[in-house]
């Protein structure tokens, strides 16, 4: 007992602390106008907003009747009547959370160089989201993407960690969901020719990609369940090439109906000197959800420590993106984190996965 207490004790010395796991806010944060009240802005953006105190000018939704229930849920003083009503706020900053279809459509109409936070994906394929890109330029946009994964406590933390040499050189990353997710919480998925990989794998896509950047290639297949007729793809296994030296993988299955025994949500990362796995529990029991978790192993003993952590992915990863894209106009950042020329770059690596998908693997040689 003695000898497996100490090891704990010197395992856990070798974790930093302080590992960072937020992002600062803006110090005088402007009003924020919402373009869309579905269930993200419900259960999401409009909770932290009302945590962190950002003021909300007003919100639109083509369903004024949505729109009236979340101005009444979080006292929010205007109901907007058009797009064009509510882009005419002053100073504002937009968060738009419609439809990937419908984005084009709504930056267009905003006025020149404001400050834009869009909720992901970047359109609906490739020629989307370049049309969402040269829209923006045209317009001088600040605009960045809400991929709000990187800003999850447990991988912030992750990152720190990376960052100071702890895990040392990223040899292996591999991401696992085994479970059920409810599709059907979003109506507008069903018959959409795209799904898994465009509206949830892009998360962990992106989120690879800021930690190990590009990769060469990718193999994918996606497949449907007969059990979810209305849906495409709900299960996808991808491979990452990133060469000899790293192993990347993603293996998706969102029709695990069975009891929760073994499902599983996590990132795991190795390196030469260290592992860490990450759990990203908002996916167990979707939208309940679990705690997030983040585990790290490092040192020769290789005995694993819990890291304490602050929040989960819902909701505190959504207090950084609209926090970075303020503090970027106010010049408190210098960076503008998922810009929309970065994220074109995860939006043209979910159109390879797609491309891979339908080619197909290479055929079996006859005797």
């Amino acid at each position: 007992m003695l000898a497996s207490g100490l090891l704990a004790m010197a395992t856990q010395a070798e974790i930093p602390a302080d590992l960072n796991q937020r992002w600062p806010a803006p110090s005088a944060p402007r009003p924020i106008v919402i373009i869309g009240a579905g269930s993200i802005v419900r259960d999401a953006h409009l909770p932290v907003y009302t945590r962190l105190r950002f003021p909300v000018a007003g919100i639109f939704d083509l369903d004024s009747q949505a729109a009236q229930a979340r101005a009444s849920e979080f006292n929010i003083a205007r109901v907007f009547k058009s797009i064009d009503e509510a882009a005419a706020v002053e100073g504002a900053v937009f968060d738009i959370a419609v439809p990937p279809g419908a984005i084009t459509g709504i930056i267009s109409r905003l006025p020149q160089k404001s400050a834009v936070l869009i909720q992901k994906p970047m359109g609906r394929d490739l020629d989307d989201a370049r049309r969402i890109l040269k829209t923006a330029r045209k317009l001088k946009l600040v605009a960045r993407m809400n991929f709000q994964l990187r800003f999850a406590p447990n991988m912030l933390a992750l990152r720190d960690a990376i960052a100071r040499g702890i895990l040392g050189d990223l040899t292996d990353i591999e991401v696992r969901i085994v479970l059920h997710t409810p599709w059907e919480y979003w109506e507008f998925l069903k018959r959409e020719p795209r799904l898994e990989v465009l509206l949830h794998s892009i998360h962990y896509l992106d989120l690879i990609r800021s930690i190990v950047g590009d990769p060469r290639g990718v193999y994918c297949k996606g497949a449907r369940h007969p059990a979810m007729p209305d849906y495409a793809d709900v299960r996808t296994s991808i491979i990452l090439d990133y060469g000899d030296a790293i192993r990347a993988s993603l293996t998706m299955n969102h029709a695990h109906r069975f009891a929760p025994t073994h499902a599983v949500s996590e990132l795991k990362v190795e390196g030469t000197c260290g592992a860490a796995i990450a759990k990203m529990g908002v996916n167990l029991n979707y939208p309940r959800g679990e705690a997030d978790t983040l585990e790290i192993a490092a040192g020769e003993n290789g005995g694993w420590a819990t890291v304490p952590l602050r929040g989960s992915w819902f909701l505190e990863a959504f207090e950084g993106p609209m926090s970075n894209l303020q503090r970027f106009v106010a010049g408190e950042d210098d960076t503008l984190v998922s810009s929309l020329d970065d994220a074109l770059r995860t939006m043209a690596l979910v159109e390879a996965c797609y491309a891979s998908s339908a080619c197909g693997g290479v055929p079996i040689a006859e005797k």
